[in-house]
């Protein structure tokens, strides 16, 4: 069973920071790309989750403009865990945060992250 467990999310003021986690199982994950995507709570005309940030299995990433400079995504094969560290948080930033396997195509159930300005 694929299991993407995301957790970290939270309510914090802008400039702060947060750690997002996601623990995988159930895929190889140490082959599988892997990604962050938002749901942004701000724009209402939001169709689809929008990337924030993806890293392949040879570690090389790739950011939304919006974050870079401010979050850092990161992996651990031997945990199967990916990361995503925000800093200087923006309230634009609020909306729910889905890991995704890009290799494999399933996706985590979201957790919420809330900045307030």
């Amino acid at each position: 069973q694929v299991q993407l467990a995301e957790s970290g999310g939270g309510l914090v003021q802008a400039g702060e920071s947060l750690r997002l986690s996601c623990e995988v199982s159930g895929i190889f994950f140490s082959d599988s790309t892997m990604g962050w995507y938002r749901y942004p709570d701000t724009d209402k005309r939001a169709r689809e989750r929008e990337l924030v940030a993806r890293i392949t299995s040879v570690g090389r990433t790739n950011y939304a403009d919006s974050v870079k400079g401010r979050f850092t995504i990161s992996r651990d094969n031997a945990k199967k865990t990916v990361y995503l560290d925000m800093n200087s948080l923006k309230p634009e930033d609020t909306g729910v945060y889905y890991c995704h396997s890009l290799t494999y195509g399933n996706w985590g159930q979201g957790t919420q992250v809330t900045v307030s300005s």
